[in-house]
């Protein structure tokens, strides 16, 4: 999968699914390009949120849902995940 698909799939997934104001997605993978369990094909992605629902959460509440959300990309795409939410 292409990086700006998946980016692309990622934001409409967690749109639909929680009330977001604002989201930026990064694809941070060249920072673990020589890392040994880097994988082709398999992003590292930063998501930067502003969510009044997800701030209302702890930061596992929030980030278990966001992996839930994203549980087939997180199995065929996405190595990591990097969560900021404010």
């Amino acid at each position: 999968m292409d990086i700006n698909d998946l980016i692309a799939i990622v934001k409409k997934k967690l749109q639909k699914q929680i009330n977001i104001e604002s989201i930026k997605i990064e694809d941070k993978s060249f920072l673990h390009k020589n890392h040994s369990g880097n994988q082709e094909g398999k992003f590292h992605l930063k998501i930067s949120l502003i969510s009044t629902e997800l701030k209302t959460m702890t930061n596992i509440e929030s980030n278990k849902k966001i992996y839930k959300i994203l549980d087939k990309e997180m199995k065929e795409s996405i190595h990591s995940i990097q969560i900021l939410i404010s």
